[in-house]
């Protein structure tokens, strides 16, 4: 979904809203606390954050929800590639507040379907949990090692960047005690002169 489209859906969103006032019905607005961790806890820590990693890679404006164009480029990276209608289809089978897009509960809703077996192997959600999730027994050793290496490379490079960071703080925290001993240094000779 566009920036225009989205922007159109919250102002349609507002006016229902505003007509139901108008007409003295009552308006609930519901804003819903997710601890997505107790919610599915069919899912392990670490496999919620696996979801949650691929979910932030392609939440390209960092908006905490998958547009259709994200999704779209979600499913062309895993070599998987939609239509347009595929694509909004697949986001109407799991987007339960209807705004259009995927949040990350909506999201590992996907997950959760295919461990129950209720997607169709071959629809854009049942492609999209398979070629996000590693099954040895499909793949073979062979193509989980790949699976595994390629993870290792990508958390290798993560970690030279930590190990940069790390370094650029123990240089700084370095500076500021040399920094804090000539200070000392300089106040022990300036009393000399007092």
């Amino acid at each position: 979904m566009s920036g225009s489209s989205e922007l159109t859906s919250v102002l349609m969103r507002r006016q229902e809203i505003n007509d139901a006032l108008d007409n003295g019905e009552e308006v609930t607005v519901k804003y819903r606390i997710v601890n997505v961790y107790t919610e599915f806890c069919e899912f392990t820590r670490k496999e919620i954050k696996q979801y949650e990693s691929t979910f932030k890679k392609f939440n390209t404006n960092k908006d905490s929800y998958l547009s259709l164009d994200e999704l779209k480029r979600m499913m062309e990276v895993l070599g998987a590639p939609q239509t347009h209608l595929g694509l909004k289809g697949m986001i109407a089978e799991v987007d339960e507040d209807g705004d259009g897009r995927l949040s990350f509960r909506e999201f590992l809703l996907v997950y959760r379907k295919a461990r129950a077996g209720e997607l169709d192997a071959d629809s854009g959600l049942g492609q999209l949990a398979k070629l996000t999730e590693v099954d040895v027994d499909k793949v073979g050793v062979v193509g989980a090692k790949e699976f595994f290496e390629a993870k290792i490379n990508e958390l290798s490079k993560r970690s030279k960047f930590e190990s940069e960071i790390r370094e650029e703080q123990e240089e700084r925290k370095r500076m500021e005690e040399e920094k804090a001993i000539r200070r000392q240094q300089f106040l022990a000779k300036s009393r000399i002169f007092q």
